[in-house]
């Protein structure tokens, strides 16, 4: 019998009182999705392709965005043959790309739609045990990749991740929400609920982006059946360091979601409306890949009501004592599903569930944060104890309990849900000293249009525009 370290409630506890990055062990052993290597998925899909995205292995100082990557059409079958070197791969879809070269990585896949003929598979990922019955394969995505394959560094703006490490080794660069003004946050390329950084992290440009000294790193290896815990708005960077991995991740929704989602309404109009106006000829991919198209004023002027009008009934019913609960069900798998691709999976602003009157989760109490069960089968994800400019190394477990990499071999790093800044943290620093990429220089002749975007939509300004509107409403 598999006895699990942690009993459901308890672990729910951790994953929504920790403000920290940790990684759950010996939770998952009986979890069918462990077998999910790429030969086993490929079984599974019975030659249906999936859309990989290529990137080149050579590391520049600017980090691959979507918009610069490369995509192809391929089956599991193609993709692992190709990852082998096998001469069979020569005519096929990744013939044009040496796998000496580039990386592969068929990312942020729903598993609910590419297997929506087989339902029965969604059992195999069982998130009840940490606390969250009826969660399964259905509300998770699957992510597939090739060595080197890599997510810019990000943070997500809605709610926090649990990842399982199914196949091969990830290696995690954390930061904490706190280093944001170090990570020069940018909503171009935009996306939906991400704010990419523009470091690259794994070849930090010092001289553009000084203060990315100031951050801080927590570096952690995640290995086959181990479970990560990505706090919410933590930034992270997210490479594969093996020839194959597999891995599984679902976005657990928050109470803070409702006034992220203002937030996000507020963004998308500012960015949509601005870029919509530049000439096409410009030739600035600024969508990212993901969000398929633009969307009218009218459509994201409807999404903003509707944000709003969520948030007040949420802080209506919380202000009257009735218990704010958690999404079950079908509810819940609509949230998911639209959690930050909205319009990948066809939800609309005036049919999107995730714009509920619910709160998802209740505030833990200061007392239970001094309660959490650090130890072998939870080990905490350490900052760096000092700073270099080299990444890399292999995750250790010191005599502590605490999982993070040897030290003296990186510099302060993150990873974001797909997603991007500018000014200080400080507000009164900002107004008064503006970034590097602000401000007038010899270098630069002119201001674009991106530069007003990176400082229109700094987090902490449109954090300012949402309470005055949230103010305005409640007059």
């Amino acid at each position: 019998e598999d006895v699990k370290p942690f009993p459901p409630e308890k672990t729910k506890e951790i994953v929504m009182s920790l403000k920290q990055p940790a990684v759950f062990c010996n939770m998952v052993g009986d979890w069918p999705a462990l077998h999910w290597n790429v030969k086993y998925l490929s079984a599974m899909l019975e030659g249906k392709t999936i859309q990989f995205r290529l990137g080149l292995k050579t590391v520049d100082l600017v980090p691959q965005f979507e918009t610069s990557c490369s995509y192809v059409e391929a089956t599991l079958e193609e993709f692992l043959a190709w990852s082998c070197g096998q001469p069979s791969c020569l005519s096929g879809p990744f013939s044009c790309y040496d796998y000496s070269k580039y990386w592969a990585y068929a990312d942020y896949k729903y598993i609910a739609r590419i297997f929506e003929d087989k339902p029965e598979i969604f059992q195999d990922v069982r998130w009840s045990d940490f606390g969250f019955p009826g969660r399964s394969g259905k509300e998770s995505t699957l992510w597939i990749g090739s060595e080197g394959a890599n997510t810019p560094c990000h943070l997500d703006s809605y709610g926090c991740n649990l990842v399982l490490q199914v196949q091969g080794r990830k290696r995690w660069h954390l930061f904490p929400p706190g280093d944001t003004s170090f990570l020069y946050p940018t909503r171009i390329p935009y996306e939906e609920s991400s704010i990419f950084s523009k470091v690259n992290i794994a070849n930090p440009d010092l001289k553009r982006f000084p203060r990315f000294r100031n951050s801080t790193a927590h570096v952690v290896t995640l290995s086959p059946g181990q479970v990560l815990l990505v706090p919410r708005h933590w930034w992270h960077y997210v490479e594969s360091i093996d020839p194959v991995t597999v891995s599984i991740n679902s976005w657990i929704e928050l109470d803070a979601d409702h006034e992220a989602r203002v937030e996000e309404a507020i963004t998308r109009m500012l960015v949509c409306a601005i870029k919509s106006a530049e000439n096409p000829s410009d030739g600035d991919l600024w969508l990212n890949p993901t969000e398929v198209e633009a969307t009218s004023h009218e459509i994201n002027l409807q999404y903003l009501n509707k944000a709003v009008s969520a948030y007040l009934e949420c802080q209506e019913t919380s202000v009257s004592g009735q218990a704010c609960s958690s999404s079950t069900g079908a509810k819940q798998r609509a949230n998911t599903a639209c959690k930050r691709k909205r319009r990948e999976v066809g939800c609309e602003p005036e049919s999107c569930t995730l714009l509920t009157q619910e709160c998802d989760f209740p505030t833990p109490k200061a007392e239970e944060l001094k309660k959490i069960p650090f130890g072998p089968h939870l080990i905490q994800v350490l900052p760096q104890s000092h700073k270099t400019s080299v990444m890399g190394a292999v995750a250790v477990e010191s005599d502590s309990g605490d999982l993070h990499e040897n030290e003296g071999e990186h510099f302060g790093k993150l990873h974001c849900k797909r997603n991007r800044l500018l000014m200080s943290n400080d507000c009164e620093t900002a107004a008064h000293q503006m970034d590097s990429d602000c401000s007038p220089c010899t270098s630069q002749t002119a201001l674009s249009t991106n530069d007003l975007l990176d400082c229109l939509v700094n987090p902490h300004v449109i954090s300012l525009v949402a309470q005055l509107l949230l103010e305005r409403m409640r007059e």
